[in-house]
């Protein structure tokens, strides 16, 4: 096990993704029901919600008969932009398996998603509403 020292800080597990094949019953049970707002809706597909504390996004997914992975990723919230790239490295240099590099997106975030031991996919992200940097 490596020291903590070694490892890059983060801010706790708050974002998941799921997939959703009815977006605006989603949206409604996660919004009306629960309480979360509306953050971002990039497009007609995607939207984010916010509670605050935390982040879930939803992305519409073509029907295949019922059947579907509802969990797209689950995310790691670091506080500094800069962090986003240690962890990069660091995950790297451990032979994690990544699937890009890390880049800025539209509003601001930026982030990298690799595979846990199980093929899990993980995002390490920056995030301006939830990240204190």
């Amino acid at each position: 096990m490596m020291p903590d020292t070694q490892r890059p800080p983060h801010a706790g597990m708050r974002h998941v993704a799921l997939n959703v094949l009815e977006l605006s019953s989603m949206e409604r049970f996660y919004v009306d029901l629960l309480g979360f707002a509306v953050e971002w809706r990039p497009d007609p597909e995607n939207v984010y919600l916010c509670s605050g504390m935390d982040n879930l996004a939803l992305h519409v997914v073509a029907d295949t008969g019922g059947k579907h992975q509802a969990l797209a990723h689950i995310g790691i919230i670091v506080d500094k932009l800069d962090q986003v790239d240690d962890w990069y490295q660091f995950l790297t240099e451990h032979d994690v398996t990544v699937m890009n590099e890390p880049r800025t997106h539209r509003d601001g975030a930026r982030s990298f998603y690799c595979y846990d031991p199980e093929n899990n996919v993980l995002q390490v992200i920056y995030h301006p509403p939830l990240s204190k940097g």
